[in-house]
């Protein structure tokens, strides 16, 4: 595993290990609480630039499917989460979360206490952060 590193604006930091693109990105952290929809999250232009933490901690199960975009490409600039399922279950599934972003030069950070992200973000506002690899 290559290790990651999620640094704040304020100086907070969260480490983890890289899934997706390897590499530093720089945007604005914020939250996602949806259960379910992870690709749609990643493809929708209001997400644009952003890094954006997944407070659900299971994200990957149904894997990638050709037609759940909301537009041609990931928007994102990068991707937080707890824990990524690597092996997807579902018939639709083309590939993996971690192969999607790694496809399209994506950041992407996993094993990060998203609760405590989210927390910090939630009471001290939104801020710059950036993932390093």
């Amino acid at each position: 595993m290559i290790k990651a590193q999620l640094l704040l604006a304020d100086g907070r930091l969260f480490n983890g290990q890289s899934f997706g693109a390897e590499g530093e990105i720089i945007g604005e952290v914020c939250f996602n609480t949806g259960m379910t929809g992870y690709q749609e999250i990643l493809t929708d232009p209001s997400y644009c630039q952003q890094i954006v933490t997944m407070t659900m901690p299971h994200i990957g199960n149904y894997g990638i499917s050709l037609d759940g975009n909301e537009s041609n490409k990931i928007q994102v600039a990068g991707f937080v989460i707890k824990e990524e399922t690597s092996i997807p279950s579902n018939w639709s599934s083309r590939e993996s979360i971690g192969d999607y972003l790694k496809s399209q030069n994506i950041i992407g950070i996993k094993n990060v206490d998203t609760r405590a992200l989210t927390s910090h973000i939630r009471d001290y506002g939104a801020m710059n952060g950036i993932i390093s690899t």
